[in-house]
């Protein structure tokens, strides 16, 4: 799996977790303290996530880190 492939894949887990929520990146955006275009290059895979971002991520949404990265390789 290349660097680009496995930024889309967490993005493409970022969003499948935030809708099942019914948030909008607004929503998750904000109980992250980002902005919403910071969470959409995350979700479109344009930037690489730091551990720490992707902590806060799980968090906002309830589940743990393994669980956010946790995709089909």
């Amino acid at each position: 799996m290349t660097k680009d492939e496995l930024k889309r894949k967490i993005g493409q887990r970022i969003v499948e977790l935030r809708t099942k929520k019914g948030w909008t990146q607004s929503d998750l955006a904000r109980a992250c303290n980002k902005d919403r275009q910071a969470m959409e290059k995350l979700e479109n895979g344009k930037v690489n996530p730091t551990l720490y971002s992707l902590l806060e991520i799980s968090k906002a949404l309830g589940v743990s880190l393994s669980e956010l990265v946790r995709f089909k390789a």
